[in-house]
């Protein structure tokens, strides 16, 4: 039996393919940026994902698109800057409607998506032991939103005030500990990408990165509504 197979929009270097990946799909990524598909460990394609996704007869060779359109607009960091981010929900999420398939649009919270599922770290027990022995958990709440009904691993945030956040921030690594910032403290490229459980990317692309065990939880119930075992998909 062939895999399923499931179009990554906006891919980035690729945490959200992985866990689809781990789930049971073929996964097959499009992004602008020829730097992060060099690091992507998928099938790739260079092109604006708005074109792509506006070609029905392409996407109607999927069985499920996943788009993470670009976060800025509605991070938290956006009033910390002058620039000015596209708001690609709207469109990204038009097209999708229109390729009639099971999709998944995942953002920041913030991010204008409808009735979406949160993930964060702590429900799936994310963290790392930083250089200097330090235990941390990963926060990095996200949001999915879909056309097929998402439910969560039955596990609510678990926030505990005595295990130190590790983020994974786009400025790099930072001395910083708890108390002297928001988000919790920034460590080296080794600790964060354990922390997000990547160790193929780029510090930036971890920064950008959903983690895997998110997409392989999601993938794993986008397999259900298609009928297929996620033990049956797997490669």
């Amino acid at each position: 039996m062939n895999a399923p197979r499931i179009l990554d929009l906006f891919c980035g270097e690729g945490g959200a393919a992985m866990g689809y990946h781990r789930a049971g799909f073929e996964v097959v990524g499009v992004d602008i940026n020829p730097r992060a598909l060099r690091r992507y460990p998928f099938e790739t394609i260079h092109a604006d994902a708005l074109d792509v996704l506006a070609d029905s007869r392409f996407v109607a060779g999927f069985d499920a698109v996943h788009a993470s359109a670009p976060c800025q607009a509605y991070s938290v960091t956006r009033h910390t800057h002058g620039h000015i981010h596209p708001d690609l929900i709207d469109p990204v999420r038009e097209g999708l409607v229109a390729a009639g398939l099971p999709y998944v649009i995942e953002n920041v919270p913030g991010a204008p998506l409808r009735d979406p599922l949160l993930l964060c770290g702590s429900m799936f027990d994310l963290g790392a032991i930083d250089t200097d022995g330090t235990r941390l958990r990963l926060q990095r709440h996200r949001l999915f939103e879909s056309n097929v009904f998402l439910f969560g691993p039955g596990t609510a945030c678990r926030h505990d005030t005595q295990v130190e956040v590790g983020g994974v921030y786009g400025g790099g690594s930072s001395p910083r500990r708890p108390g002297s910032g928001h988000g919790g403290y920034s460590p080296g490229k080794h600790t964060a990408a354990r922390l997000i459980g990547a160790d193929w990317m780029t510090l930036r692309g971890l920064a950008q990165s959903i983690p895997p065990a998110y997409t392989d939880f999601v993938g794993s119930q986008l397999l259900d509504r298609l009928g297929i075992s996620s033990l049956d998909g797997a490669a």
